[in-house]
């Protein structure tokens, strides 16, 4: 027992230097210190304990840089999304799914506009890409937080980026859960569609009707899922059990016919 305890008060201080240090040679010098009958102990030891620490220590996560057009979307995306505890999260399926619908619908707005219709009447703007589809409108325009500065470059309102910085950061603690699922989701979508890898399909595009009324099929706006609100004119607001209703959000389609 003595030489058990003698050899545990020596690995303390292997361990000590370690955790100061961090170098492999500390560890190796410090293991060689201990002595000949306890370093079989010392390195059992230090080598679980360091093992241990490296796996309860998950990889910091990050995002796409918010300048780029990846980052940019990717954001927008999360923004728009609840996470566990917010209002209107429901599962973490539900909310990958939303995240999916969105990113269709601005897709939709640049290059998928059905005819008759004309870019500026559904997307509020003449879009080059996709930056231009969510900045249309300033600040407070198409996509509330996110707009072009005076210098032309995309940025969002400060509740927004604080929010994700939040997200991002409760999701680097402890082990990776839905919160890190879920972001590293947003930024794989913005990335692949960027990439033109997107693999996703439109939960949108079977809506060929609602109550009756022909529809072009997908969605081309969405807004917080209450009655009160509506884009009006020839968006079609898509029912329940047509996925009408995710993370939140309510999704609309367009008349097949304009009025």
């Amino acid at each position: 027992m003595p030489i058990i305890f003698k050899a545990l008060e020596r690995c303390v201080a292997v361990i000590v230097q370690i955790l100061f240090s961090g170098k492999l040679n500390t560890m190796l010098l410090a293991i060689h210190q201990v002595g000949h009958r306890h370093r079989w102990v010392a390195s059992w030891l230090v080598i679980g304990l360091v093992a241990g620490s490296t796996a309860a220590t998950p990889p910091a996560l990050s995002l796409p840089a918010a300048t780029s057009t990846a980052g940019y979307v990717c954001r927008l995306l999360i923004n728009e999304v609840p996470f566990p505890g917010e209002r209107g999260y429901r599962s973490e399926a539900d909310t990958k799914l939303t995240m999916e619908a969105l990113l269709y619908v601005l897709d939709g707005r640049l290059r998928r506009v059905p005819k008759p219709y004309k870019q500026s009447q559904v997307a509020a703007t003449t879009a080059r890409d996709i930056i231009d589809v969510i900045t249309a409108g300033g600040m407070h325009g198409q996509f509330d937080g996110f707009y072009r500065d005076a210098k032309g470059r995309p940025v969002m309102v400060s509740r927004v980026s604080e929010r994700i910085d939040n997200l991002v950061r409760i999701a680097g603690q402890g082990q990776p859960g839905k919160f890190g699922r879920l972001l590293k989701y947003a930024a794989a979508l913005a990335t692949a569609y960027v990439d033109d890898k997107l693999t996703c399909a439109d939960p949108h595009a079977p809506v060929k009707a609602v109550y009756g009324v022909p529809a072009t099929g997908s969605a081309y706006g969405w807004m917080t899922d209450e009655r009160r609100f509506n884009p009006g004119g020839n968006f079609l607001r898509i029912p329940d059990d047509q996925q009408g209703a995710l993370g939140g959000n309510r999704f609309f389609t367009l008349r097949k016919d304009p009025q």
